[in-house]
Formats: C-alpha cells, structure tokens, sequence
C-alpha cells in the first residue's frame, strides 16, 4: 500500500490527511474495526445506507407497523405442486411482493403496470413464413419480462427491462417491413435492445393493444431510468434476498444466507460464514427471521468510510449543519458555495422531515446527497451546453463512424438502418453511406465486394431524417461513397432531395461565396454531404457554361486508399462518372485527393477536405503535427481505420485528435477501448457531438506540438492525486452462481505522449459487492486541455488475462474535486445502474 500522509500533507487534504491516517486504514486497525462492527465480511465498505430499518420497513412499512421484514417475499419460479390453501397464500405474498415494487417504481395501483402484469398473447416474427404466437409477460419484481418459447429444453425467457433501449410503434423495424403487409402497420411495435441484442418484432390482436404494449413499456422503462442510486440498490438487494429464500418460508437458514452473499457478489469461507450466521441468529433457531435479518441487513449496508467522513464534519449533536456542510464544500469538494446553497442542499436530500426541520443534514442524507448526480466525478456545468458553438465548424472534434450500416464485421456481417439509429442516438454527427447500383434502379448500401447484406439508400435516409437530431441538434455530415452510375446517383439526389426537404444544406448560406465554414449553431438542424463535386465551389457564383464542366472524377479517395487491399476490379476502377444533381449537393465538403500540407494551402479552398487511413494519418501526426494542426486550422480532415480491420476494430482516437483532426471516424459498432475513450471526449458539451477545440488548435500560427511540447499556453502542468477507496455493487463477469469477482481498479491518463500514463491497485479477492482498496496514484500532466481520465475495473485473473466488468472515462478538465462517486459504463457504453467507484480526486498546480 502506498504512502498516503505525505501526499496529504503535500496537496492540503482537509482532513484526508487525518481520516486516512485513521486506524481503519492499517490491516491491525481493520480488524479491530470488523470485531466492533461484527467483522462484517472482511471488509468496511458497502453501497446501501445503513438505514435503521428493516428490509421489508424500506419497502412497506408504516409507522406504528408490526410487519416484518421477509413477510413479502416470494418469486415466480416453478415450485411443486402446491395444496389449495398453499397456493393462496402463495398468491397472496406474490401480490404485497408486486404492491412493494410498484410502490418503489412510483407506479402504485397503475393500470399500464398491471396490464404488463397480466401479460397477453403476442405473434412473434423472425420471417414472412416464421410469425409464431408467444406470451409476454412483466415478473412480480416488476424490472424483468418473462416471454414464452418453443425451444427444446428452454420453457421461457427473460430479460430485464432496463436493457430495453426503446419501443417503437408500427413497422418501423427492417424485419417488420420485410416481414408484414401495410395493412398490419398499427398493429405492429419493437421491442429494441441495447448493445448487440436482436430487436424482437411483435404484432398484437389490434391497434389499441399494440399502442397499450408500447405506452405501458415506455412507462416503465423510463420510471425504471429514473430511479436514483438509493432506490435502485433497494431494489436489487431485495430481489437477490427474496431469490435467495428458495424454500419461500420468510426466513433465511445458513445455507441460504451464503446463496444471498454469492448473488451480490461475495464469496466466504464456510468458518467465516457460519460465524456470521451465529452473531446475528441472537434466538439461536438456526435461521434468520424478522429482527435478525433487520440486524443483518444493517451490518450488509454500512458504509465505514462514509462514517469517517461524515464525522470530520458533523459537529452539531452528532448532524452536519448548514454551516458544517459549506466548509465540507468549500475544504473537502472545493467548491465555491454559499450558506444558501447548503440549504438547498439539505432541503432536498435530506429524509428526515424532523432534521430537514432543523435544517441539519443526517448521514443518510449527506450520502444521498453524494449519490447524486451533480455531485459525482462529472462537472455538471460541463454536461450540458456549454462551448461556443459560434466557431467556424472546422474548430471542432466531431463525433464520427465509419462504415455507420454495419452492425458487425466488415466482410460477412448484416447492414441494417439500426446502426444509423444507435450512432445518431449516441450523438454522432458524421455518417458513412457507402453507395452502389442496386435492382429496381434503386440504390443500395453496404460494404461494396463483401458478403455484407445490403440496405436501400432511401431507408436509410429515412431514418436519418427521423433520428438525427433527437440527441443533438446540430448538424450531421453525411459522408458519401459513391459507387454509383450516374442514373443512380441521380435517384439519390432525388432521395435526399425530398426526405431531407429544406434541412439539407444545397447552397452555401449567405448571398456571396464564403471565405470560412458556418458555425454549428448556424447549421442546427442542417445536413450536410460530403463527397465529389464537378467543379470549385466558386463555380456556382459564376456563369459556367455546362459544356465545360467535366463529369469525370477520381474514385472516393477511401476506396483508392485501399486499392491495395481490394479486388482487381476495384483496382481498375479509377474513374467516377458524377450526376451534377448529385454534385450540386456538395456545398462545405468537397472530398478531394491529399498531396501535401503546402499543396493544400496554396491550391484547395477550405472546403475541400481530404480522408487518410489511419497509418497515413498517424504517421502525419507524429512526423509533422504542427504542420498537421495548421492544415486542420484551415481544413477539415477526416481519419478511418485501416481495410484490414476486417474485424471493426478501432484505432487509438486520440494522436489524432492531438494533430486537429476534426473527424474521427471510428466503428460504432464494436465495444472497445478506443470507442470508451470517443465516448469519454464527447460526453461534455450536452452530448452534442461538438467540442470546441483549444484555442492553440485554432490558430493558424500556432507553434503546438503534442510531439516536442515547447513552452506555450497549451502547457498548464497539474498535478493530479486520485486515491481509489472503494467500489459497490460490481456486477458479476460470469453468471455462473459460485462465480465471484476479484477486482482490480486501473486509473489511465489519455492525451499528448508526455502525459500518457496508468497505475493499477492491488486486486481484491472473492468481493465484487464492497471492495475497499485505499490506494493513492500521482500523475502529472501537463496539457490539461487534450487529457482524458479513464477509470477501469476488471476482474483480476493473473492466468487468462483480466475481465472487463465497467469503466467511465472523463476530459481532464471536467474533473470534480474531493470525494466522489464514479458511475460505471458496461462493454456498450450503458450505465450499470447499481454500480459506482468511490474515489477522492485533487488537482493542484505542479510545483
């Protein structure tokens, strides 16, 4: 373990440097500790608040109320068979199990919530000949659905509502359109997954029940979104109790309890085990019931170091007082507050009517108060719109895909409108559509000379329209390949002429030719094409006669960049016929071939911009980047990856936008690192796919250079302090019962070389549920402005390579201060609701 006092002394850690030099740091500390705290699991962190209640007191219980706390619980499972007075009273715990979780979902008594209760027939369809009758149907833990199948060995189904990403009414989905006729249209509604899932396509007996499917779902997803930290962790450890009690008789025997620990995550040695079994059976009956789980419960969700943190601070009769909660503010968070804004604080967080009376804040609600989301890692005044959005378009990082129709790999994977939804959704701003002839004279997309399936360009277009400014609106580059005959092309101008209407872009704004790029703001809600033109730009302000306009152009420079790895017929292919229709489109993004930083200056207008592959372009940026930064003060410049990452694998994002370049294009599709990293840069700004890039990178004089780092603006050398304290409710890599994961914490920073660097924390054994590492990392870093933090969490395995289990990446600059909890993201870049890391950040200027 590493030296904490020093560091603390070093940096001014009120009080850091007295609560982490407490006794429950040492390991002899620490089990003095578990000894007066019953030795709770070899560890003093957990994630719930330790509430004095009961289980069933959270969920149920009115004051004056004898109810116990396992009188509620029951699950729908297959169980033998029961007698008539069984089957009544089996009945009658799964209705209070039921009236517990909507009571939690805030949807008590709420006909949509019984509707998904009761469930109903649905026709399942995978095909125009496959459309079978299946039941749907909402659990009694009212977050998971139950679907009936066919399948050999597999009754039934589940998943849980919170990987729903949307419903969508009528035949909106590409099985549906190939699948149904019109005239099923408003019977017709989707269910859609996050990350790879398959959509599932239902069709109801009428119009009024398919709109009642999709009213009830909607509701319940977003109840179920909208659950803060402390309910959601009520609602999972209830659950796990209540499938723990297997027999169903309202208590937990021995073994019971053990099965409990495994499902949130711990693993104990039997010893352990029955010793902590025996210290809270205080009736020596050999199961758990009532008070015992109540004193169960409180040992499983407390938090030592949120004792020990509250307690530096609550100096009025054992409570923070307003005045106590400013200097924890101001010494511990650094934050600028006022008396004021510590009553707000108390105000709204705080759960006990009397204290909030008083206006003194209790620990549960100064750890309400830290679960919340403007108090986590995240700057809150960074998450929502914020730049100057008035700058030419080009001095901006743009959120970009590459090969957007592309669901999988890149040779033999499915095509499908899907992907342009989720990209958009997850804010991207610069689209592929890669475009050939297709029968019926309609143009086609997919991932030309593959087996790759292939999508109508007009689809394609049509959800473009409707999903791209759902999460921001500013305007979406659409980046074409064109591969098309000239007759095709023209029905592809005629396409996007009349689904796009006036939002495409098709002449430059203003009455003479521009001399810069338009600003986001002034192309909200705009698209713009990027692709081949005729002719210059300045061509459409002058009076050029048709005759001497060529319409040959060179092949897309992505697909002549990538001659060497293509087939001889795409080699051979050197010559574009263009549609001037199609042609006439191309306004603020004229693709054209690279021939050096110097050609460009003197030869291109700044709309023409040019695509490297990525080793082109990685090689400009470590060779020549402050030449590569000018030419992108200028220019836009767009990167993708490699012809051999047949598998969508992505490229390191971030040389690149070291060099200035604007448009990075990465494979959306695919979960890794480098897409945790395009997630993190662009999670600032009110996800708009903008960021407004340093004003050292808009300059076209500029001396940066990420490579050599001479003095300049761009260096402000900080010193960044992060201790990794503890972790909650991990969830589990394998779903395997006895599996339990040993976590391991990896604090990474991403920016210019100088500041690249990471330190990982020892792992912890057999505990994904209340790690505690307490370990301090220093890093230094000297250009703030282009750094990213990303906090890792794997499961420690030192034979097979470690798991990933979560991660959130964060710009340097957005970082907030003093003691905080970290939400965590899964491998698709979706919250983990439960889960957090709980960190203490400083950042000083280095000495």
């Amino acid at each position: 373990m590493k030296s904490r006092i020093v560091v603390a002394h070093q940096v001014e850690l009120y009080p850091l440097n007295q609560a982490l030099s407490r006794s429950w740091l040492s390991a002899d500390g620490l089990r003095k500790s578990w000894e007066q705290r019953g030795r709770l699991l070899g560890q003093m962190v957990t994630p719930f608040p330790s509430h004095r209640f009961s289980l069933a007191d959270r969920f149920n219980k009115t004051p004056g109320s004898s109810r116990q706390p396992w009188s509620n619980m029951s699950c729908v499972q297959r169980q033998h068979k029961l007698s008539k007075s069984e089957e009544l009273l089996r009945n009658a715990s799964s209705q209070k199990v039921i009236q517990t979780n909507a009571k939690l979902l805030g949807m008590e008594g709420d006909p949509d919530l019984q509707f998904l209760l009761q469930g109903g027939d649905l026709l399942k369809v995978l095909s125009s000949s496959w459309k079978k009758t299946r039941c749907l149907k909402l659990q009694e833990d009212c977050k998971t659905m139950w679907r009936e199948s066919k399948k050999v060995f597999k009754s039934s189904q589940t998943f849980p509502v919170d990987s729903i990403s949307a419903v969508r009414l009528g035949r909106q989905s590409e099985g549906l359109k190939k699948s149904t006729e019109e005239q099923v249209e408003g019977r017709c509604f989707t269910i859609l997954f996050k990350g790879r899932r398959k959509n599932l396509d239902l069709i109801a007996s009428s119009e009024e029940e398919a709109r009642r499917w999709v009213r009830s779902l909607e509701k319940l997803v977003s109840n179920i979104n909208n659950l803060n930290r402390q309910q959601t962790t009520e609602h999972w450890i209830f659950s796990c109790l209540r499938k723990a009690d297997k027999d169903k008789d309202d208590k937990l025997s021995q073994s019971e309890m053990k099965r409990f620990l495994q499902l949130i995550n711990i693993e104990l040695d039997d010893d352990y085990a029955e010793m902590l079994f025996k210290q809270c059976d205080k009736s020596n009956s050999g199961y758990l019931a009532g008070a015992e789980i109540e004193h169960f419960y409180d040992l499983l969700t407390h938090r030592e170091e949120i004792d020990v943190i509250y307690g530096e601070y609550a100096k009025t009769t054992g409570f923070m007082s307003a005045q106590n909660l400013v200097e924890f503010l101001m010494k511990e968070q650094r934050e600028k507050t006022t008396l004021a804004d510590a009553k707000q604080i108390i105000e709204k967080h705080e759960p006990d009517e009397q204290a909030k009376a008083k206006e003194l804040l209790s620990k549960d609600g100064f750890l309400m108060y830290l679960h919340n989301p403007d108090a986590m890692l995240l700057n809150p005044d960074h998450k929502v719109l914020h730049h100057d959005m008035q700058q030419p378009l080009n001095h901006y990082f743009i959120s970009s895909s590459h090969n957007t129709y592309l669901m999988e790999d890149q040779l033999k994977g499915p095509s499908s409108t899907e992907a342009y939804i989720r990209a958009l959704m997850k804010g991207c701003r610069c689209v592929e559509l890669d475009c050939w002839d297709g029968s019926d004279n309609e143009p086609v997309i997919y991932h030309g000379y593959t087996l790759t399936s292939k999508i109508l360009f007009k689809d394609v277009i049509k959800a473009i329209k409707e999903y791209a400014f759902k999460t921001s609106d500013y305007p979406v580059i659409l980046s074409l390949e064109n591969h098309c005959s000239v007759e095709q092309q023209s029905v592809m101008a005629k396409h996007m002429t009349s689904i796009l209407g006036s939002a495409l872009v098709t002449t430059p704004l203003g009455d003479s030719m521009p001399t810069n790029f338009p600003s986001p703001e002034e192309l909200k809600g705009k698209f713009l094409i990027k692709g081949k033109r005729l002719n210059k730009l300045e061509a459409s302000f002058a009076d050029a006669s048709p005759e001497d306009e060529d319409t040959d152009v060179t092949e897309e420079e992505e697909s002549g960049n990538e001659a060497e790895k293509e087939p001889e017929e795409k080699k051979s292919k050197k010559k574009l016929k263009l549609a001037k229709e199609l042609s006439n489109m191309v306004i603020y993004c004229k693709s054209v071939h690279f021939h050096g930083f110097e050609d460009a200056r003197k030869n291109l207008g700044f709309y023409e911009m040019s695509s490297f592959k990525e080793g082109k372009a990685m090689n400009l940026a470590e060779d020549s980047a402050n030449a590569y930064i000018r030419h992108n003060v200028e220019k836009l410049s767009r990167i993708y990856p490699a012809g051999s990452r047949t598998d969508s694998s992505n490229y390191n994002p971030v040389p690149l936008w070291n060099a200035g370049c604007q448009i990075v294009a990465l494979n959306f599709q695919t979960s890794c690192k480098e897409m945790d990293i395009n997630q993190g840069r662009f999670v600032v700004n009110g996800k708009s796919g903008y960021v407004l890039k340093p004003a050292y990178m808009r300059d076209v004089s500029t001396e940066f250079d990420p490579i050599t780092l001479t003095r300049g603006e761009w260096l402000q050398n900080k010193t960044l302090h992060v201790m990794v304290i503890s972790a909650q409710q991990l969830p589990k890599v394998n779903k395997k019962k006895r599996s339990i994961v040993d976590p391991i914490v990896t604090v990474e920073i991403y920016g210019v070389p100088a500041d690249v660097a990471e330190q990982k924390t020892s792992p912890v054994d057999n505990n994904g549920f209340n790690p505690a590492w307490n370990e301090l990392f220093q890093f230094e870093v000297y250009v703030p402005e282009l750094a990213l933090v990303r906090f890792l969490i794997e499961d420690h395995d030192s034979t097979s390579g470690n798991e990933f289990i979560g991660q959130y990446t964060i710009p340097f600059n957005s970082l907030q201060m003093g003691y905080r909890h970290v939400p965590l993201l899964n491998k698709n870049g979706d919250l983990l609701p439960s889960a957090g890391l709980f960190v203490f950040v400083m950042v000083v200027d280095a000495q």
